[in-house]
């Protein structure tokens, strides 16, 4: 098959939408194209495969396109660990903090698609992290006041006369931050390094052995219904701005789904034309916070927002002009990391879970390519690299982890542009963002409900996605509805009781209690052991509790030949030859092993062999 040229691939992406991309825009009627050489595009098959490498200008405007996509899930995740370590009334801190979430958005990017899974993948902050930093906001309400002066007022009955204490503290602002943040830090290090040990040592197999989607299902649901704490709290402070930037989304992304905007385009072949193609779809979130920005800035301006600060356009205008126009995030730029137990335990249930969605987003990387599944290497390394990622995040003092994002699998798939290289420019430009103090202090400035309503968007998405899990399980089975019901149930019961009565758990031992307040205060704590217990007790078959559906198969290889838009060696990491060959590489669960390439040239030649005529 030929290269198309630009204006075919224009084209293409106008008028040819992949499986993926048919579950997100409902089918509309194609528009007749002239040049012949579009017509011998496969219809099913991508405008730029996974090892393609597309001319740059059109890499640039690709890559900008995956980057702006995710852009405002960091800075929701960036603001809620600034929220939970005291930190969110200091533009400074804030400012650094998202620069290094979008900095190490970008590291783990590149690692990810150079030496991990090497699919085109984007990486995120894990939003599996939400719930842990929002128990601590929950369970310690106090936990900001070290730094502040407190008034008590008393009644003196002797004289009948009231009293004033004063008492200064003595821990300053940024003293608190810091001492928070150095708890995330150590206790983030220490689950990136098991998350590492996963991938490295083949463990995740193991896993998936025991772990399925009547688990999974019900401790990620938990996570979005928990995150309906932060969306309230951003969107409350305005719920007319944070409403319409929640209806303006899902509008453009739903009701609009049908359409696509005709956009005037000059080439040199065509001359000027117009395309079509749902920019309102692909973004959204972005457009319909732009415009709820722009709504907060005119009731900004006729006065209507007097004493709502949070949600005006010009407060914030002083972190712009103080912060450094670059900025390089380093290893403790918040201090030495620190270490509590309830913290790593939180982040710890984060991690494995971290691990089974990143799982799940590999494969449904690959259908979308139309490319082979990934093989146990391939995962493995992929693994690896987020747990390696995620201890680099600690060390930065991100305060959460990275993690694969489904959303930008499912942009490859409307866009039908899967080239690897497009996500290496992705990657670079997220770096370039995080070294831009100026752009992260823009950002900072979002009003509070624009961001409500656009968390309202992503959280309920995100639920949605995980429901769709629930199509490999059998739901005629009473088993897995008891156990996805009572997990649930639990899960949302144990910690709004920790929440309600804190002086309920009483060991007599005051560091244990408050381990164990945060532990059964993480809602995906109990609904996870309790739906991983139970699912792993009561008699059911892998087919009927989904494990089979999610298991990859054991020799992707042999199918290799089936996928036209590559074969398993895409897989393979950058190494030399001779290395890949030693004999030592099949005692190494994360590199591949050399007795595997042969297999699949054996298959392939096995095939085309029987497809000749007999003689």
């Amino acid at each position: 098959m030929e290269k198309v040229t630009e204006v075919e691939i224009i084209c293409e992406m106008e008028n040819h939408v992949g499986e993926e991309a048919t579950k997100m825009v409902p089918h509309t009627e194609d528009v007749h194209v002239e040049d012949p050489a579009v017509e011998e595009v496969d219809v099913d098959g991508m405008i730029y495969k996974v090892t393609d490498n597309p001319p740059m200008h059109l890499t640039i405007l690709f890559a900008f396109q995956q980057a702006l996509l995710s852009l405002a899930n960091q800075l929701a995740l960036s603001l809620m660990v600034a929220e939970a370590v005291c930190g969110d009334k200091n533009p400074e801190f804030k400012t650094k903090l998202l620069s290094t979430t979008l900095f190490m958005d970008g590291i783990t990017t590149l690692a990810m698609v150079l030496i991990g899974v090497r699919l085109p993948l984007f990486q995120g902050a894990a939003f599996e992290y939400v719930v842990p930093l929002l128990a601590l906001q929950t369970l310690y309400p106090d936990r900001c006041d070290a730094g502040k002066t407190t008034v008590t007022t008393l009644f003196n009955e002797t004289t009948g006369m009231n009293f004033t204490i004063v008492k200064n503290a003595t821990v300053d602002e940024w003293e608190l931050i810091m001492s928070h943040v150095q708890y995330l830090q150590g206790s983030l290090m220490t689950a990136g390094f098991i998350h590492f040990l996963i991938g490295a040592t083949g463990f995740v197999g193991l896993i998936l052995n025991f772990v399925g989607p009547v688990t999974i299902v019900p401790t990620i649901l938990l996570i979005g219904i928990y995150m309906q704490r932060a969306a309230v709290k951003f969107v409350s402070v305005h719920w007319g701005i944070g409403l319409l930037t929640a209806g303006l989304s899902i509008i453009f992304s739903l009701y609009l789904a049908r359409w696509r905007l005709p956009i005037p385009l000059w080439t040199k072949k065509r001359g000027c034309h117009v395309m079509r193609y749902p920019v309102h779809q692909v973004f959204a979130i972005l457009i319909a916070m732009l415009i709820g920005w722009g709504v907060s800035g005119i009731f900004t301006a006729c006065g209507l927002l007097e004493g709502n600060d949070l949600a005006r356009t010009d407060i914030g205008h002083d972190a712009i002009a103080d912060a450094n126009w670059f900025y390089f995030p380093y290893p403790g730029q918040f201090g030495p990391p620190d270490f509590s137990v309830s913290v790593f335990v939180g982040f710890l249930i984060a991690t494995i879970i971290s691990v089974l969605d990143s799982i799940g987003d590999y494969y449904a990387c690959a259908k979308t390519c139309n490319v082979p599944p990934p093989p146990n290497h391939a995962i493995n390394r992929g693994i690896a690299i987020e747990g390696l990622c995620t201890f680099l995040s600690g060390i930065m003092g991100c305060g959460h982890a990275t993690s694969t994002y489904g959303g930008n699998v499912g942009a490859v798939g409307i866009t039908k542009v899967g080239s690897r290289q497009v996500f290496v420019l992705c990657g670079i430009i997220y770096i370039a963002f995080g070294l831009v103090g100026k752009f992260s202090a823009v950002f900072i400035t979002i009003p509070y409900p624009v961001l409500g309503g656009a968390l309202i968007t992503m959280f309920g998405m995100f639920i949605g996605v995980v429901l769709s899990n629930l199509q490999y399980v059998n739901l005629t089975s009473t088993r897995n509805l008891a156990i996805i019901g009572l997990s649930v149930i639990m899960g949302l019961a144990v910690p709004y009781w920790v929440e309600k009565t804190p002086e309920g758990i009483k060991t007599g031992n005051e560091n244990a209690d408050r381990i164990l307040r945060t532990l059964l205060g993480n809602a995906n704590l109990t609904g996870a052991l309790l739906a991983c217990f139970m699912d792993n007790t009561l008699p059911g078959t892998k087919e009927e509790r989904g494990i089979t559906a999610w298991q990859s198969s054991e020799n992707p290889e042999e199918n290799a030949t089936q996928y036209t838009q590559g074969d398993i060696s895409l897989y393979e990491p950058l190494l030399p030859e001779r290395i890949k060959n030693l004999p030592i590489m099949k005692y190494i669960p994360f590199l591949p092993n050399p007795k595997s390439k042969q297999t699949k040239q054996d298959v392939i030649l096995n095939e085309e062999m029987h497809s000749l005529p007999s003689l």
